[in-house]
């Protein structure tokens, strides 16, 4: 019997899943660890994390499922890697780390990413890369070079951060068209390496690793990182892909008009098409999906909003935990519920995390409007900051509708914010949409991905065995026009504060 491993390797934890590749049933997982990841912010605006400290949690995950499940971890035939977007890992030639890593919500090199979309040409930038260059892998790369020269001088390649787990399983230093794309790195026209983004930033072209397919075999596990993980030796890590484009592939999203959604730490909304349509503002981004390929183009439309759990959890850290108790998120979503829609006329913007694509990289902060001390108590602050997190998702959709991205059904994983009634009722009415939730994360997507690249599974039709529809939310239409009403109000503040 084949098993399946998939790690998604996340900023706040690496979660890892073992499943049965015959009938795609989930036979483990483990998540280290309990606690979130530390992100260091050295400055404002600055996040970094030890792509060391991921590894060390990509082993503890993998002996948490081992302990209990030893038998069948021996039985694994190959490995999957989802990972978060956008970082830059850097090493030497001998595979050490050069510094932290510096990840996806890391601000520090807008300007860089600003002044390289004027200087290059913005309309060049979009047509070529499909984005500005905006705060980007490259330009954080650039960011190293001025500001840390003693750092760069000693590079030998760069990686994203899937990229380096896979080199720590398999000694090999590679990355996918997928990858590179997500870093502003891949020339998406003409598919191959952006050297004109290099060439302006002085970047040589010998810092990119060897380019793989996403699904394909990537390298073979050494004798020591197999004993680590307690899974055979010499088998292959055989898929990797950033997380938001391996949790459309989770969801089966790989063809024109699909549309995925997670609702975790950040917030996203990921739609496929066949050409490469971009927004001229790059509020939204274009990246190579992972089924790309010369003859069978896709493209995965991302849109992010960066504060989107986090303030969830922010609320309940200070509105709804303290030292008499805590609650857990099912009492928070059951308070939101018990005001009205509208909360009353409270207002949240869910802005504070960092620079917002969305808002064209403003660092607009998070903001509480219309609070009234004579009406508004705790239940009303929980469901303005969900509704206020929906409004913000639906600002981001508008974009991707310009673009030509029908909005019909939602795909999302049954997790996070999606378990939550008055957001999924707000989401769905505001933008018209039907959710579909499914029984999946990202660490099964990946270790269905490894089915696919391993050629145990012999399509992708194959690889979503055992995926289960769980529950479906429609809009409804005597509640649209409220909400549609709410989310105009919100936009209109919203766009005073931008002007």
């Amino acid at each position: 019997m084949a098993y399946l491993l998939g790690f998604d390797v996340g900023s706040s934890s690496v979660k890892a899943s073992l499943i049965d590749a015959e009938t795609g049933r989930r036979i483990a997982s483990a998540t280290s660890p309990e606690t979130e990841l530390d992100i260091k912010a050295v400055k404002p605006g600055w996040a970094e994390q030890d792509p060391n400290t991921w590894w060390e949690h990509v082993k503890l995950s993998s002996a948490r499922i081992a302990k209990e499940h030893a038998k069948r971890m021996k039985e694994v035939s190959a490995i999957g890697i989802s990972y978060q977007m956008h970082g830059l890992v850097i090493v030497d030639k001998t595979g050490k780390t050069l510094r932290d890593s510096i990840i996806w919500c890391d601000s520090r090199a807008v300007s860089y990413g600003e002044k390289a979309f004027k200087d290059l040409g913005e309309e060049f930038c979009l047509r070529e890369f499909l984005n500005s260059p905006g705060n980007f892998t490259a330009s954080k790369l650039a960011w190293v070079k001025e500001n840390e020269p003693d750092v760069f001088k000693n590079i030998y390649r760069i990686m994203l951060p899937g990229d380096y787990i896979a080199y720590k399983m398999t000694g090999r230093i590679v990355t996918t068209p997928s990858g590179l794309s997500e870093g502003i790195l891949w020339n998406a026209k003409e598919n191959r390496v952006a050297t004109e983004i290099l060439d302006y930033y002085g970047i040589p072209e010998d810092f990119i690793p060897e380019i793989v397919p996403s699904f394909a075999v990537q390298g073979e596990l050494t004798k020591e990182a197999a004993e680590l993980l307690s899974v055979p030796t010499g088998i292959p890590v055989s898929y990797r892909a950033g997380d938001q484009p391996n949790n459309a592939f989770s969801l089966a999203v790989l063809n024109p008009g699909e549309i995925a959604a997670t609702a975790g730490t950040s917030g996203v909304v990921y739609g496929v098409i066949d050409s490469p349509a971009y927004d001229k503002r790059s509020r939204v981004n274009t990246f190579v999906h992972v089924n790309h390929s010369e003859n069978s183009r896709r493209y995965g439309v991302l849109m992010c909003l960066n504060g989107t759990g986090i303030l969830n959890r922010w609320l309940k850290q200070n509105t709804a935990d303290n030292r008499y108790g805590n609650i857990d998120y099912q009492e928070l979503n059951n308070l939101a519920q018990s005001v009205e829609p509208g909360s009353h006329g409270l207002k949240v913007y869910p802005y504070g995390n960092g620079a917002e694509r969305t808002l064209e990289n403003r660092n607009l902060g998070a903001s509480i409007v219309g609070l009234n001390f004579n009406i508004h108590s705790r239940a009303h602050l929980l469901r303005a900051g969900q509704e206020g997190i929906a409004f913000a998702l639906a600002y981001g959709m508008e974009i991707m509708k310009e673009m030509g991205m029908p909005v019909g059904v939602v795909r999302a994983g049954e997790a996070n914010m999606f378990l939550s009634p008055v957001f999924r009722e707000v989401f769905s009415n505001v933008s018209d949409a039907r959710i579909e939730l499914f029984s999946t994360d990202g660490s099964e997507g990946a270790a269905r991905g490894a089915g696919v690249g391993a050629g145990i599974y012999s399509d992708y039709k194959q690889a979503f065995v055992g995926l289960e529809k769980k529950k479906e939310e429609e809009p409804d239409y005597a509640l649209a026009k409220r909400y549609k009403e709410l989310y105009e109000e919100w936009k209109k503040t919203l766009e005073n504060m931008l002007s």
